[in-house]
């Protein structure tokens, strides 16, 4: 169970298709965030307000005509549409979807294909939220609340402007990066050179990874079950078994480093090839990327990375 929630993330409505038919895959922006990126544009919002009430104050006061109350709030309409419109048009296209909310949570708005938002991108979202939202200002906010569940009941968290302009908001941060990898042990360099690794799939390559890298984040028994449910998988995919007393996470560091070593390989052997078929294509100096790994640390160690327990159904001695 765990294993297919780390690794294997199932066809969901955060992937998007560009025009070059690519597809990505992008994390649309819920709720929570989008709604506390409003509280800060509504807080930017009403210092440009109050910036424009007082200018406009200023210029009416300077004028000697006298001027009624039809066209003061005339002018007050267009002050407030301009200020609500503007705003978010302005920012979102000039700063490729982004205002000062957004920016702050990390959020971008971009179109249903991930291309950047245009003019007309931006302005019929704003101009659908003038009409359908922001009228909850004014009237008990029940308009508020409609564009609330839209949010939350759309896959995307798209609401009402959104879904008219064909949008969608994204977070742009992403998640804290990879911890530290275990590198091969050095008691099973040897021993990992026989490994038969064809039965490894991608997917569970990847899971031990996240696992060896952010295990530190798990809390017991979560960290245990999961160990124990990988190194089962990878016992039931691999020949032959690791020597006897080998704890938990260096026999999966082991096989993830010799997987590793194995894909370089293969790459720099095609590289290689490239390099003779068509010499003009390949740089002449290539240096390879350099490998975040950890030195891994001796048996003898009191606390290891990423020790558990042996239990009798575990399918290898560790």
């Amino acid at each position: 169970m765990f294993t297919v929630r780390v690794t294997a993330q199932p066809l969901s409505s955060d992937r998007v298709v560009t025009g070059e038919a690519v597809e990505l895959e992008v994390r649309a922006a819920r709720a929570g965030s989008r709604v506390t990126a409003l509280l800060i544009d509504l807080l930017v919002i009403g210092a440009l307000g109050l910036v424009l009430y007082l200018v406009v104050w200023m210029v009416l006061s300077s004028i000697p005509t006298q001027f009624d109350s039809a066209t003061i709030s005339g002018i007050t309409v267009v002050g407030t549409v301009l200020v609500l419109v503007g705003y978010p048009v302005t920012c979102e296209t000039v700063f490729r979807g982004r205002t000062a909310g957004k920016a702050a949570l990390g959020l971008r708005v971009v179109r249903d294909d991930g291309g950047p938002v245009r003019l007309r991108h931006a302005l019929t979202r704003s101009l659908v939220g003038i009409a359908t939202e922001w009228p909850g200002v004014l009237l008990p906010p029940v308009t508020w609340v409609a564009a609330l569940a839209t949010m939350l009941g759309n896959p995307r968290g798209k609401r009402l402007g959104d879904l008219v302009a064909g949008t969608m908001v994204i977070h742009e941060r992403t998640p804290a990066g990879w911890g530290w990898v275990p590198g091969m042990p050095p008691r099973l360099a040897e021993w990992a050179l026989t490994l038969d690794l064809t039965g490894v799939s991608d997917e569970l390559a990847l899971a031990v990874r996240h696992f060896l890298a952010r295990g530190r984040e798990l809390r017991e028994p979560a960290r245990t079950e999961l160990g124990r449910t990988l190194a089962a998988e990878i016992a039931a995919v691999t020949t032959p078994p690791p020597p006897p007393d080998v704890p938990g996470w260096a026999y999966l560091a082991a096989v993830i480093a010799e997987r590793h070593r194995r894909a370089r390989l293969r790459l720099a052997r095609a590289r290689a090839v490239s390099a003779a078929i068509w010499p003009d294509l390949v740089p002449k100096a290539m240096t390879p990327p350099p490998v975040m790994v950890r030195p891994a640390l001796p048996y003898s160690d009191d606390t290891p990375p990423l020790a558990w327990p042996v239990t009798a159904h575990q399918p290898r001695p560790f």
